[in-house]
């Protein structure tokens, strides 16, 4: 009986935060609903942890809110078990502190058990990404929370959805592609070639060492051996999923052009793929290589920029970056020649789905849910 009074309680507390939090959302919808899900994860947590509850209490509770607020959504079992590990992953950072700063009632009525819910804050500490934070939507934080165990990385991967508006399979895509172990690594000379040193930091942010190329498959291209891929291949490839290609680069990159013709002193040179960053607002020649690097590649790059620079680009624009595009490279080899270029170069390495381990493969999304995806972002 003292159960069944207990999950009354716990209805009656749950069902009376999701009403106010309803009425107060027209306010700022996605941060009430991270508020209202860390409180509700808060509340769960010490009531089932702590043995006050029985076994099946979440499931009897998620039932019980189902038949008395007909058509709710996002309060399944499963999503309440979601926000107590919301609550309890993100509090942690918040332990040398104590309760005090997140703002909780500590009386143990039922009418300050809901204030306790409403009234708990998110998690707060100098070096916590508030807005992105609460930019970003549950799905996502959960996402991150479950393949994410590393504090740093993880924020690293709230800030990227909320400055990229990323889907959730566009975060499980970054996550297969461990983007953070990426960022930021590619060879590269920008800090001596860019004369503003914010313009190196940001040139070197924008681009990773490594990019995941997974719907080049070469099986579908009918192509048995990888050694037999050339550039144009992987240059067609690109193309015609250009979308996916920009995705994978940035938001920030627009494409200009496959096959961009420089006509200079009467020699004809084509640059694999030329595309156009608004953050750098520069131009950026991709040099496409389906074998390992070779100091020649950078010698044929910096002639394409020097023409772009000299005939292509615009009056109020910076000068142009290239980026060599490989299957592999040696990288303290590509540090140490980089640096006699006097023109901003970076070198990258990509894999396409040949490459792909059988667990990368199915950490990613399938063909028919990409193709949903972006049919979804043109509409």
């Amino acid at each position: 009986m003292d159960e069944i009074i207990s999950y009354d309680d716990a209805v009656k507390t749950i069902k009376l935060a999701i009403l106010r939090s309803q009425y107060d959302a027209v306010k700022s919808v996605n941060e009430k609903q991270l508020m209202l899900y860390y409180g509700i994860g808060r509340y769960i947590s010490h009531n089932s942890r702590n043995g006050y509850w029985g076994k099946g209490a979440i499931d009897t509770i998620s039932e019980r809110l189902d038949k008395e607020l007909p058509g709710l959504r996002g309060f399944s079992a499963r999503n309440l078990r979601n926000m107590r590990i919301f609550y309890e992953e993100w509090s942690s950072i918040d332990s040398d502190y104590g309760d005090a700063n997140l703002a909780v009632a500590t009386a143990k009525s039922n009418e300050i058990e809901e204030d306790a819910i409403w009234q708990l804050q998110l998690p707060k500490t100098q070096s916590f990404p508030a807005e992105e934070f609460v930019g970003i939507g549950f799905t996502h934080h959960i996402c991150i929370l479950t393949k994410i165990k590393n504090y740093d990385e993880r924020l690293f991967y709230i800030k990227r959805c909320a400055q990229e508006r990323y889907s959730v399979d566009a975060l499980k895509r970054s996550i297969a592609a461990d983007d953070f172990r990426h960022q930021g690594e590619l060879p590269n000379n920008f800090p001596k070639t860019l004369s503003v040193t914010e313009q190196a930091f940001r040139a070197v942010n924008a681009f990773k060492d490594e990019y995941l190329l997974d719907y080049i498959n070469v099986e579908e291209l009918g192509i048995r051996d990888k050694q037999d891929i050339d550039e144009k291949v992987v240059e067609n490839a690109i193309v015609h999923n250009v979308k996916n290609f920009i995705l994978t680069f940035g938001k920030d990159f627009t494409f200009v052009r496959n096959q961009y013709h420089l006509d200079a002193f009467g020699e004809d040179q084509y640059i694999d793929i030329l595309f156009f960053n608004r953050e750098l607002n520069c131009l950026v020649a991709v040099e496409l290589k389906t074998g390992k690097f070779k100091t020649s590649y950078l010698g044929q790059l910096s002639g394409y920029l020097s023409v772009l620079d000299e005939f292509e680009k615009k009056p109020h624009e910076n000068q142009s970056i290239g980026i060599i595009l490989c299957k592999d490279m040696n990288k303290a080899f590509v540090d140490f020649v980089i640096r006699d270029y006097d023109k901003p170069m970076g070198v990258a390495t990509y894999k396409t789905s040949k490459d792909m381990s059988d667990e990368l493969k199915k950490s990613l999304p399938d063909i028919e849910s990409l193709k949903r995806l972006l049919d979804t972002n043109e509409e």
